[in-house]
């Protein structure tokens, strides 16, 4: 068993307690479950390479990378440094997420919100828009095509977009792209959790042209997002690489700042 179908089978050992523990109910009677939706697709929708800055406290591929801080501050120093959108690890075992992060976030910023999870379940939606999420990560290779559909579908009912993932270019054939507008492409292999950042462009060039292009995992240096660019992607979403940082708005600022003219030197 990989490490990605171990975090996928305790995701869904752990939903029963959850369902008991906060009804639909009461997640639907939250306040937040009403508040107007920040716009996830707009954001990606810039004359640049939008970000999307990343919360966690650890990944499987780099242990443990910040324990403390307030992930309300964090998305507030994001903001400052240029982010498009902020992605909110909410996974507890192997990312050290917890939903109740999102709305400490939110309350910080004004960008929208992505929470990244390993979702399977209708419920976890529903729980995504009452703690404040505007779009949810939806993962190609934990659902069946099927699945991945209905889950798409019941997003857009609540109000909330949907970044689709996938890794390998096989996999965009469970996708139904007259339902999905944003793509995003994992250089990341889940399930032996090593890095290829050419798989984003093996993956888009079989894309549609119409969805927006994001580029995840492995991403680290301005050199990278410069050529992410240039191959036509939207967007960028990296974590490792900001929480690792001594100060990862100084980082997000740097790899910003440093692509910027990098393609204004290849475009002279």
């Amino acid at each position: 068993m990989s490490i990605l179908d171990d975090i996928v089978a305790a995701t869904r050992e752990r939903l029963p307690e959850r369902k008991r523990e906060v009804p639909l109910r009461e997640l639907e009677a939250r306040p937040m479950f009403e508040r107007e939706r920040r716009d996830f697709y707009e954001a990606l929708c810039e004359n640049e390479l939008s970000v999307i800055a990343e919360i966690k406290k650890a990944a499987p591929s780099a242990g443990e990378i910040r324990a403390s801080g307030n992930p309300g501050v964090l998305a507030q120093q994001y903001e400052r440094a240029g982010a498009a959108a902020l992605s909110v690890l909410t996974e507890p075992e192997r990312f050290g997420g917890r939903v109740e992060h999102l709305p400490f976030a939110r309350a910080h910023v004004a960008i929208p919100l992505l929470r990244k999870d390993f979702i399977v379940d209708e419920y976890q939606l529903v729980e995504a828009k009452a703690y404040g999420a505007d779009a949810v990560l939806l993962i190609a290779t934990v659902l069946a095509p099927g699945q991945l559909f209905d889950l798409h579908q019941a997003a857009a009912e609540l109000g909330l977009d949907c970044l689709v993932e996938v890794y390998a270019p096989n996999e965009l054939e469970k996708i139904d792209f007259h339902q999905v507008s944003i793509l995003g492409a994992n250089n990341r292999d889940l399930s032996t959790f090593e890095v290829d950042l050419n798989q984003s462009i093996r993956v888009f060039r079989r894309a549609p042209e119409h969805v927006v292009r994001v580029t995840e995992s492995g991403l680290s240096n301005a050199d990278q997002l410069a050529t992410m660019r240039r191959h036509g992607m939207d967007a960028a979403l990296i974590g490792t690489a900001l929480m690792q940082a001594d100060s990862p708005d100084e980082k997000l600022r740097a790899l910003r700042e440093g692509m910027a003219e990098k393609l204004r030197g290849s475009a002279a």
